[in-house]
């Protein structure tokens, strides 16, 4: 990439929310119920991300293009006691880990 080309600001969310939920889910692994994170959560750990920060994506379009691209999926389960919603978790596909790893070994090469 040419000095003076900035990365896509969405593309770079994209992999920032493929690498948070790959790195929970290899966090917690062998326990599912905790590989997986609600949106609140991952905006959370995403707040401080430079296209985030400065560009203003937003993190739902972003998993919105993540789910219909199969690279995430949307877990629901029942309210929990207190809660009157549903909530919804998301956790990486075998899909999103390997456009994951596409992505890196792109940005690792040397022009």
């Amino acid at each position: 990439m040419p000095s003076g080309d900035r990365p896509d600001p969405v593309r770079a969310t994209l992999v920032a929310v493929l690498q948070q939920l790959n790195r929970v889910e290899s966090m917690h692994e062998g326990n599912a119920a905790d590989q997986m994170v609600e949106l609140p959560d991952l905006e959370r750990l995403l707040g401080r991300f430079w296209a985030i920060e400065n560009d203003g994506v937003k993190v739902p379009l972003v998993l919105g293009l993540l789910l219909r691209n199969r690279l995430v999926e949307a877990v629901s389960s029942p309210p929990a006691a207190g809660r009157s919603r549903r909530s919804v978790r998301y956790r990486i596909t075998a899909d999103g880990k390997r456009f994951l790893v596409e992505a890196l070994e792109k940005t690792d090469r040397i022009g």
